[in-house]
């Protein structure tokens, strides 16, 4: 197989393959306190947190944790996923954003809201 081949086929394999979806906790170890949420991309989370403590800007972060990175650094802050979704081809974007949002809400009855950010 040549290379161009080689490459083409790696690049047709990672558009087939859909993103890890799941549920995440950013947490704030200067506060004591974690933002919890799900996303499609969880790749494309952690790249936007890497990005935001290599440029030291809040920019990509979410609002409710702009002030905090601020004010203490955007190193007091760290992504943990909770659970990854298992995403089927047959899934519609819808259902995977509703189970998310289920996955979501069971987290947060579980970690109670004493951690969290609130929404």
């Amino acid at each position: 197989m040549s290379d161009r081949a080689q490459r083409r086929a790696l690049r047709d394999a990672y558009r087939q393959a859909p993103p890890d979806a799941g549920v995440y906790l950013i947490h704030n170890s200067a506060a004591g306190k974690a933002l919890l949420g799900s996303t499609v991309n969880l790749a494309s989370l952690h790249n936007k947190l890497e990005f935001a403590r290599a440029t030291n800007t809040t920019g990509v972060l979410d609002h409710r944790l702009r002030d905090v990175a601020g004010a203490f650094g955007v190193g007091v802050l760290s992504l943990e996923v909770l659970e990854v979704l298992k995403v089927t081809p047959a899934m519609t974007s819808a259902e995977v954003l509703s189970d998310l949002a289920t996955l979501e809400v069971l987290w947060r009855e579980k970690l109670g809201p004493d951690r969290l950010y609130a929404r």
